[in-house]
């Protein structure tokens, strides 16, 4: 069933079921009644990433709070996404970008990865969760990405499932097409590694290359920002041995 978009949706971190209430908080409650200008009455659709998404009915309880009943399920919960999305920090406008981006995309783990080149030290993980679930709320997605702690390319690779495919975007591929690479893939559980706004070292790619599990593709004849390279990468994997297909 396919998302309504003339409604307002809200991500909820509680439990949705027939009639059940949920209480807001004040900013939510202002959000709804002063920036919306919901009232008594007014519907929406709920979603928390876990029961699917609900039509709700506002309830005013007082002239600035209000509370959410659901009414009913609209939309069931999705199988979650397996791909899991793995990159270098970027300056938190274009990351906030690149994790939104991913989330449209499908991505079903968020993983930051600190590489030799990666020019962010430090990532506010709080503010990326923040970014997934705005860009589900106004995309009509109701599975919401795990958001993980940074880690090491040395500790991601070390820990990383051999029956899992890592796909890497490699600037040096001798080729331009990465559909001649990815329609020979089998069919199965999927990462993806996008490279820092320097690419990756060259004991890095050196690393990559050696392991049964890594496969590398290229992106075109054109250098790409980090952030284009994740939406191109994204899109071709998606449609050769992702959900698309």
């Amino acid at each position: 069933m396919r998302a309504n978009y003339r409604m307002h949706r809200l991500f909820i971190d509680r439990p949705l079921a027939a009639g059940s209430l949920v209480d807001l908080d004040k900013a939510q409650s202002n959000y709804l009644l002063n920036v919306l200008r919901m009232a008594e009455g007014s519907e929406l659709l709920l979603f928390n990433g876990r029961h699917g998404e609900w039509r709700a009915v506002v309830r005013q309880t007082s002239k600035k709070q209000a509370e959410l009943e659901s009414v009913e399920q609209v939309r069931p919960q999705p199988v979650p996404s397996g791909l899991v999305y793995c990159f270098a920090p970027l300056k938190s406008g274009r990351l906030d970008y690149m994790v939104q981006k991913a989330v449209e995309m499908g991505a079903g783990v968020l993983q930051p990865v600190m590489t030799h080149h990666t020019q962010v030290s430090k990532i506010n993980v709080e503010r990326m969760a923040a970014n997934a679930v705005e860009a589900a709320e106004q995309c009509g997605i109701l599975a919401i990405p795990e958001c993980r702690e940074p880690v090491k390319f040395d500790r991601l690779l070390g820990a990383w499932d051999p029956e899992r495919r890592l796909i890497f975007c490699d600037e040096d591929a001798r080729t331009n097409s990465p559909l001649v690479v990815l329609q020979r893939l089998e069919r199965g559980p999927i990462g993806v590694l996008i490279g820092p706004e320097g690419g990756f070292s060259d004991a890095e790619r050196e690393r990559l290359r050696a392991l049964p599990f890594v496969t590398a593709i290229p992106l075109g004849p054109r250098i790409l920002r980090a952030d284009t390279a994740s939406v191109a990468a994204m899109a071709v994997i998606q449609m050769t041995v992702g959900d698309w297909n």
